[in-house]
């Protein structure tokens, strides 16, 4: 066992051979800022930053970016807390936010990159804040700054973009972190290389997104964050189009309604009053037969989401089914979705729950020891 400043390794790292570096992970969401600080692949210490009511009101009908300052330094005493100042610290990598469709892979924060989170290009999220942070962590200092595999990455070809109405383009919007991170993971534990393995991946948390991962390349997945595919515990999913236009024409919701039961109060919030899954089996478990009949439902439709992707390898066989995310705890979703997918003869791992700040770290470290070149951030139109 070797011994470092934040006390004994817990086990033998796997890069004993390589210089450890120190990086700091940093994921910005809406009411809290997650970070983590990592020694190689060990994890050291993580922490989440809770911002208060009275914290954000100041900011409140602001742009996301108004935030910057006050998130900045909360990080910065958190650091001190641990006896950690930047120069500690090799590579800050953050959280990437909803930028211009690029591949996937890990990217050197420039001004490019910065110029459209602060101008909010596409869109306000709070995970902008990301980049920002951490550019100004590193400073002048000549240590890299990263983000690692952003909701944008959108490697689809132009066989998804087409809709069947000329005015609107397919998205591809999703967890793309998690999606990335999980299909490589499989590829390590078999001993071999995300470049070389056909996989679907499912992250099923708040948000459902179904990806296609071909041979490195991430080539379909469901836009996420509208709230198409499955319906989730708080997103409507795909609704039946013609129903759909009624609904809006009929008078009984405004746009902002409409927009929340989409994403925020649709999916298990509003067919059964709540996001929790846990509480749903519970409701099943006590003789609820409407609960069944939502949850059955549910995994049904992830299945099918999943089966959707065949296509999507141009005839090769498909090596896995990984499912992942919160609800990838769920003994009874695991089974039912297994259950459905036994004829496509691929088999099922499961990897609960999600490690974002383990995957920025591993994006960092395959730059920092030679693994990977880090891409610029010069976005095409797609």
């Amino acid at each position: 066992m070797r011994l470092h400043r934040f006390g004994e390794w817990q086990q033998t790292p796997k890069d004993t051979f390589f210089r450890r570096y120190r990086v700091l992970a940093v994921n910005p969401g809406s009411t809290s800022t997650k970070i983590s600080v990592y020694e190689g692949e060990q994890e050291s210490w993580t922490t989440e930053l809770e911002h208060s009511a009275s914290e954000l009101a100041p900011h409140e009908g602001k742009r996301i970016t108004d935030q910057f300052a006050f998130r900045k330094e909360m990080i910065l005493k958190s650091l001190a807390e641990h006896d950690l100042g930047l120069d500690d610290i090799d590579a800050v990598a953050a959280r990437g936010g909803i930028l211009r469709p690029i591949p996937h892979g890990t990217y050197r924060i420039g001004d490019e990159m910065l110029a459209d989170l602060k101008s909010g290009v596409m869109g306000e999220h709070a995970s902008n804040l990301g980049a920002l942070i951490a550019h100004e962590l590193v400073g002048d200092a000549s240590k890299p700054a990263f983000i690692v595999d952003p909701v944008v990455v959108d490697e689809a070809p132009e066989r998804v973009k087409v809709a069947g109405i000329k005015a609107i383009r397919r998205k591809v919007i999703s967890h793309a972190l998690n999606q990335i991170a999980t299909a490589r993971r499989f590829a390590e534990e078999n001993e071999t290389f995300y470049e070389k393995v056909n996989v679907i991946v499912a992250h099923m948390g708040g948000g459902i997104s179904i990806g296609a991962h071909k041979k490195g390349r991430y080539i379909d997945v469901n836009n996420a964050l509208d709230g198409e595919g499955p319906f989730t515990p708080q997103r409507s999913g795909s609704l039946p189009t013609g129903q759909l236009i009624d609904l809006c024409f009929s008078g009984a919701y405004s746009k902002e309604e409409l927009k929340k039961l989409n994403k925020g109060r649709g999916g298990l919030i509003d067919l059964l009053g709540t996001a929790d899954l846990r509480e749903v089996e519970s409701r099943i478990e006590k003789g609820d037969a409407e609960a069944a009949r939502v949850f059955e439902a549910m995994a049904y439709q992830i299945a099918k989401g999943i089966t959707g992707l065949v296509p999507a390898f141009d005839g090769e066989h498909v090596d896995r089914i990984l499912l992942t995310g919160g609800m990838a705890r769920s003994k009874r979703l695991v089974e039912a979705i297994s259950g459905l997918l036994g004829g496509l003869g691929c088999g099922v791992t499961v990897y609960a729950g999600e490690n974002e700040m383990f995957a920025l770290v591993k994006g960092a470290l395959r730059v920092l020891n030679g693994k990977e070149e880090p891409r610029d951030y010069h976005p095409e139109a797609r």
